[in-house]
């Protein structure tokens, strides 16, 4: 008996000496990759060229540059290739370049099949036609609206009073397309006491940001070389939480405060770089071009933990959901 004892405590000995090295390389090979970046949704600023003024842009016209369609699509090819679902178009303006914008979004979703595709815009170069064109490539329209008080959208500098008109237009056209209408709203000085109760329930965004005015010091902080000075339209965090308690109501409302904002978004610029928020300025990685993604992240200052916090992973394809409220994160395929 007791030596059947020792030969099965000899037999257990030697199999898990196979066994468990190989169970924890798995366990470990696990958790690195768990830990490891991952670019899930990139924000492509492709141009800084904008035909509005407002007071507080923080990624103000300092360049015409324009990446060729190549470039891009390479760019945009290596993003997905180590695991990019979602991109999101902004400038600047990016309806001022209707047809390289149009070739980019159709691009990303037909070749890269990511899970969305997005265009933020204030809404002015906007047609109809491009969007009953391009409804299959795109899943969300972000619109930028600080105010449904058209004077106070011109002393901000958002248009010259029509821009509350075409927004409600934009809504309409998404809702009959079946694309999601998104609303992005900069809470500053000039709107921290409206009231859009009444406007948001009638435009029904799916998802409504509100940010709070954030100054980057080579941007808009009004210094040497800026060309925006938005240090009138500071806000105390106080001011914000009030506005967000005014309209807590609205079930598809996301506040993003100075602190979740700053380094929660990973934005690739107009020479295809990483931009760095972390120092309070924007400071470029080395070019995508050049470097491989991995080594372009660890330049770009972004905070994966505060991009998942800010509830930057949503549902943010097309279906099955186009109403307020729809924000709750969805099983991603990845």
């Amino acid at each position: 008996m007791f030596l059947k004892l020792l030969i099965t405590l000899f037999i257990i000995v030697i199999v898990s000496s196979y066994v468990y090295p190989k169970h924890f390389k798995r366990k470990k090979n696990k958790i690195q990759c768990n830990t490891k970046r991952v670019p899930l949704s990139v924000n492509f600023h492709f141009t800084r060229q904008c035909n509005y003024e407002c007071g507080f842009c923080f990624h103000t016209a300092k360049t015409s540059h324009l990446s060729s369609i190549n470039d891009a699509k390479l760019v945009l090819k290596k993003l997905a290739n180590e695991g990019m679902k979602k991109i999101n178009f902004a400038g600047g303006e990016p309806f001022l370049y209707p047809k390289y914008l149009e070739e980019l979004i159709r691009f990303c979703k037909q070749e890269l099949m990511l899970e969305s595709v997005s265009i933020v815009s204030n809404g002015s170069k906007i047609k109809q036609t491009f969007l009953q064109r391009n409804k299959d490539y795109l899943d969300i329209l972000a619109i930028s609206c600080d105010s449904f008080n058209e004077s106070t959208n011109k002393k901000i500098g958002r248009g010259t009073g029509q821009h509350v008109a075409k927004l409600c237009d934009i809504s309409q056209w998404c809702h009959e397309l079946g694309i999601k209408f998104k609303l992005n709203t900069v809470v500053n000085a000039y709107n921290k006491l409206e009231d859009m109760n009444d406007n948001i329930s009638k435009i029904a965004p799916f998802r409504w940001k509100c940010f709070q005015v954030l100054i980057l010091e080579n941007e808009n902080g009004g210094g040497e070389g800026t060309l925006r000075d938005a240090r009138e339209f500071i806000i105390t965090d106080q001011e914000f939480e009030e506005f967000i308690k005014r309209h807590s109501g609205q079930a598809c409302i996301v506040p993003e405060p100075n602190n979740l904002m700053k380094n929660s978004y990973l934005i690739l610029d107009e020479y295809l770089r990483f931009l760095n928020c972390t120092n309070n300025d924007k400071t470029p990685s080395e070019s995508l071009l050049d470097v491989p993604v991995e080594k372009a992240l660890m330049q770009a200052g972004w905070d994966q933990e505060a991009f998942i916090g800010r509830s930057g992973i949503y549902d943010w394809s097309r279906q099955p959901s186009n109403i307020c409220g729809s924000n709750q994160a969805k099983e991603l395929a990845w």
